[in-house]
This record gives C-alpha cells, structure tokens and sequence, in this order.
C-alpha cells in the first residue's frame, strides 16, 4: 500500500511537471515573452463549449484548445482524490484557486495570458475526473476501478460535450425573420412612393419584393431608421435605367459616415450591380439614409437578432 501510494505520488508530480510546462513554455511562449503588454480577460463566455463534431473533420490548434483546456485537467481529479482524502467543494474551491495563481504567473511574467475562461475549463476537466474516481473506485481490484473510472470519464465527458452545444445554442442569438419597412418618412415629412412590380438595371429584370425609395427629379432625401433592438438591416441599390450614373447614396451612423456610393462605380462595375447591403445594428443606433439623383434602394428592412425560442 505504502508502495503504491508512492507510485501514485510521483506519477501526480510528473504529470503536474508536464502540465506546467505546457502552460509556461510550450508552444514558442519564451519566444513570445518580449511584448510588455498583461493581457487580463475577466469576461467568462460559454466555457462548456467544446469543439462540435464537424470541427473533428477539419481540426486546428484553435480548434483543439477547448479539448486540451478540460482533457488535459481530467487526470488532476482522478490522482488528488486518490491520494487524500477530500470532498468535491474543498477540492474543486482549491484547484480553482491554484488555476487562477497560475493564469496570473502566465500574465505577469509575458508567458501567456490571464483567461477565465481557461480557468473554468480546467476546473470543470477536474471535476469531471472527481466525478469519475467517486463513480469508478467502487471495487476492491484495482484494475476494475481503473476500467470503471475510465468508463465513468467517457460517460461524463459525453454528457459535458452535449451540454456545451446546448449552452451554446441556449445563449447564441440567431436572425429573425425580415421585416420590410413600408412606410418610410424622410426628414421633410415625404412619404414614400408607390413602387413597380420590377425595375431594370444592366439589362436585367430585377423584382421588388417589399419596397422601393429614391429621389424624384434628381433632388435629395434623407430616411432615418433607428434600431429599437440588435438588428441587421438590410437594402438592396443601384441607378435604374433608363440612367445617366447621376446618383448617389450616402449612410451615417450617429453622425460618423460609413457608406458612399456614386453612380459612376456603376459606370465603371456594372456587373457587380444590383447590390445588396446588409449591416449590424445595436439598439439606439440611428443610420440616415440620403438618396440622390436616379439612384433606388429597395427590399428595406431589417432582421433582428433573437433567441431561438423567440
């Protein structure tokens, strides 16, 4: 027995040995430690997520950090139980810390980064080996335990992997369906006009499903949206024909310009036109919309970003 937990203890060090050296030195983190920048992220985001089946296919370092952040850890709540004597809220509360020291020690000394999200992947990979060494040592043969414990871990692993995607799918905001804006008042009080079944443009016949807006006799108008929500909002434009390139589109978003388009882009790229525009929108954003000349913009609207329960 006391042979064993000899055994037990030096396999524990060397793994932790190998662990460390992982988390210092690995992966060129010496060569990268001449930057001075303490890189701190507090933020948690879905740290149950681990990579989904299909990434398996096509697998990258990046890919592969979630499986090595829990896998990696599992072994730590198998050996430390084993040795003492310990229940789950003592182990788990001092692992944690023990993992937050260490992310701190990557940050301060330039060899990676302080990530909570790390720290939480590496406590819940201990935690799944806890809750495999508790299920699996049940048996008074040693290889039994052993068998059992593996199976344990395989069953428990599987279970994490199924929660992490539907955690995921849970918190991960999906487009809605699109919502055309009908009735649209420019800032002289205009509203807009009646639109046709279809318009020309390159000699295409191009179908209005929605809306259509623009400028009559070359003026100018200015639409405003303001999002109420996250959205995505959407247009399609380009100068019908019969055109001479004479117009032009403009977008702001609270005041800072972030579309220009001219008719003569058309002129000179009129295969890449119609074109369609979609953007984000937080909620308070407000975008103005200034049409000029011959220049259309229809299919208006927007999709807004929800849950999927939504």
């Amino acid at each position: 027995m006391v042979k064993q937990r000899k055994n037990l203890l030096t396999v524990t060090i060397l793994y932790t040995l190998f662990v460390l050296y992982f988390m210092f030195f690995a992966f060129g983190r010496g060569e990268a430690s001449d930057h001075t920048v303490y890189t701190f992220i507090f933020m948690p985001d879905n740290f149950l997520l681990l990579p989904y089946p299909s990434d398996l296919l096509h697998p990258s370092l990046m890919s592969m950090v979630g499986f090595g952040n829990t896998l990696a850890f599992v072994p730590f709540g198998i050996l430390i139980p084993w040795l003492y004597r310990v229940g789950f809220v003592r182990f788990i509360t001092l692992f944690f810390i023990a993992i937050l020291v260490l992310e701190t020690i990557q940050a301060l000394t330039f060899l990676g980064s302080f990530d909570i999200n790390d720290a939480l992947q590496n406590s819940v990979g201990a935690a799944l080996g806890f809750g495999a060494y508790k299920l699996g040592f049940r048996y008074r043969s040693l290889g039994r335990n052993l068998v059992a414990t593996a199976i344990s871990g395989l069953v428990l692993f599987i279970a994490l992997w199924g929660l992490g995607a539907a955690v995921d799918k849970i918190l991960t905001k999906v487009e809605g369906p699109f919502t055309a804006i009908t009735e649209w008042t420019d800032t002289s009080g205009n509203s807009s006009a009646d639109k046709p079944d279809s318009i020309q443009i390159n000699g295409q016949k191009i179908p209005l499903r929605s809306n259509l807006y623009g400028a009559e006799g070359g003026d100018s108008r200015t639409f405003t949206y303001k999002s109420e929500g996250q959205t995505i909002f959407s247009f399609t434009f380009g100068n019908p024909e019969p055109t001479d390139y004479s117009g032009e589109i403009s977008i702001t978003r609270d005041g800072q310009e972030i579309l220009n388009y001219t008719g003569d882009f058309q002129r000179t790229n009129p295969e890449q036109y119609p074109v369609v525009y979609e953007m984000p929108v937080e909620p308070g954003d407000e975008l103005k919309i200034t049409i000029k000349g011959d220049l259309k913009v229809w299919d208006v609207g927007y999709k807004k970003m929800q849950y999927f329960w939504q």
